[in-house]
Formats: structure tokens, sequence, C-alpha cells
């Protein structure tokens, strides 16, 4: 994933909602008994084109939920969303999880499963058809589904790169 493509994104005045992900209880064994924390992944978006997530880790769940979510906040993305989907394919593999993207016309819905779900629905995707192969890990899932996100690029973002005005090719 390269940095110069992922656009960071400012907390201050967005509307984001969060969604939780997975909960796993940690047993840690010591001699004086067994000591429970929890950690939990946490996914947090406007539905316009801005996602994050984060890890939270507490001994209660309420607590490391509310961790996840200040983490989430921190590591917000722009995300190009054209007519509720993705403007093009994306396969992007992290660790042992591949994640497959593919824009869907409207009325498809969101063909995607649990960890990937949660993304793409805070995103604000309303049509997209995904896969995700290999680990089904959520860390992983969701890590993957969000890198894959990043690397999206609109016909706006290229027309920039190549030095190109869009007013031009459409209009002549």
């Amino acid at each position: 994933m390269s940095n110069s493509n992922i656009k960071k994104v400012r907390t201050s005045d967005l509307e984001l909602k969060d969604r939780l992900v997975s909960i796993q209880r940690v047993t840690k064994v010591t001699k004086g008994g067994r000591t429970f924390t929890f950690s939990a992944i946490v996914v947090v978006g406007n539905e316009n084109g801005i996602v994050g997530y984060g890890l939270g880790k507490a001994n209660e769940v309420t607590a490391a939920i509310a961790k996840g979510v200040e983490d989430a906040k921190k590591n917000l993305i722009k995300v190009p969303v054209l007519k509720g989907t993705i403007p093009h394919e994306q396969e992007f593999r992290y660790s042992g999880s591949l994640v497959l993207l593919r824009p869907a016309a409207a009325g498809t819905g969101v063909k995607a499963g649990g960890a990937m779900r949660a993304v793409l629905e805070s995103v604000g995707i309303s049509n997209v058809l995904a896969k995700s192969k290999g680990s089904s890990n959520p860390h992983n899932l969701v890590k993957a589904t969000v890198a894959a996100l990043a690397e999206l690029r609109d016909a706006y973002s290229i027309a920039e790169v190549r030095g190109v005005s869009l007013d031009k090719v459409f209009n002549g």
C-alpha cells in the first residue's frame, strides 16, 4: 500500500457512526489464576466516503469498544464512491486474507460477509460484490478491505496525475 495514495481525514466536523466487527475474550493464565481481557475491532465511518478502523483492548467490553472507536477516529481515510458503488475492481492481500471487490449495478446491495460488510457499509457503498479468500480472521479482513478501498482511484485523481482536465476529456 503506497502512502502517496492514502487521503487522511480530520475528525473535527464529521458525523461518524461506529460498527462493532468482533470481540475476543483473551485469557492469560498466571500462577494466581486466569485473567480475562477483551479486544474489540471497531469500524467507524460517515457513510459518505470516509472510513477507519481501530483495535481496543481493556478489562471490560465497553472500555475495549470505546478504545477501539478512539483508535479508529485516528486512522480515517477518504474513499471514492461513485453512484453508491466503487469506481473499479480491486484486489488486495493482507497477511493470509485476500479481498476481491467488484462494482455492482444499482439495486444489487452489499454482497459481502461479516467483517467486509461492516467496512463497506460504514464507507457508504450500497452496491458491491465482494469476496474474501484465504483466512477469515476479522483483523486481517478489515485491514485488507480498508487497504483495498484506500487504493481505489476515481477518474478525477487519475486525470490530475496525468495533468489533464476532465473538462477537455468530456467536452472535447
